[in-house]
């Protein structure tokens, strides 16, 4: 059986980006000590989460699912030209919230919260890229979009969702922090997900720059 490859398109964050996010996950992932901290503004338990590495932090475009070498080889090509199509842009962090949004629907609880994540500002240039992807990739690669609505966001954190069904409601750490970070997309990626004993692992497999 031909070997395949766990593959998604993501856009990498600078390092000086990723240095900060992880000030913010230090500041959730262990219990909050009340306001005399530097680190916390509120007292409570500790987010049950699985925090996720400064190096794997990124934007994901699109995820591909489990490729063949000839499907990654295709994937790169489309990649390599869409990224020459479009021009490098900023795109804005400004809040740190639970995600996916909760929503409460008729007569139901609220849901438990997947993640903790970094929302940034709608854009039309991200935007634009993504959907020029998703087209030119669906021609080549077999893959199912995402059709819940793109949110531009940054997993911080995955929850555990057994664990934190059991805080009482007014118990569950509050997450609802605004945010001021910009930076410059000036690449896309081609990246493998491993899953390893300590975690996924992510390997860029090509990188093509976008225009000035």
């Amino acid at each position: 059986m031909e070997k395949r490859h766990r593959v998604f398109i993501a856009i990498n964050l600078p390092g000086d980006i990723k240095k900060e996010l992880v000030k913010y996950c230090e500041k959730w992932s262990r219990p909050q000590s009340g306001r005399g901290s530097s680190m916390t503004e509120s007292s409570g338990p500790e987010l049950p989460a699985k925090w996720t590495a400064k190096d794997n932090l990124h934007i994901t475009l699109e995820f591909l699912g489990d490729l063949t070498d000839v499907e990654i080889g295709d994937a790169c090509k489309v990649v390599k030209e869409i990224a020459e199509r479009h021009n490098s842009f900023s795109i804005s962090l400004n809040k740190i919230l639970y995600g996916p949004p909760l929503r409460l629907g008729s007569g139901q609880a609220q849901k438990t919260p997947k993640f903790v994540w970094v929302e940034g500002e709608k854009s039309d240039e991200l935007a634009n890229l993504k959907n020029d992807l998703e087209e030119s990739l669906l021609e080549k690669v077999k893959f199912r979009p995402d059709e819940k609505g793109f949110v531009t966001h940054i997993t911080l954190a995955r929850i555990s969702e057994w664990e934190f069904r059991k805080f009482e409601p007014d118990e569950r750490p509050e997450i609802n922090e605004n945010i001021d970070l910009v930076f410059t997309a000036e690449s896309v990626e081609v990246m493998e997900s491993e899953l390893k004993r300590g975690g996924p692992v992510y390997t860029i497999l090509e990188s093509h720059n976008l225009g000035e």
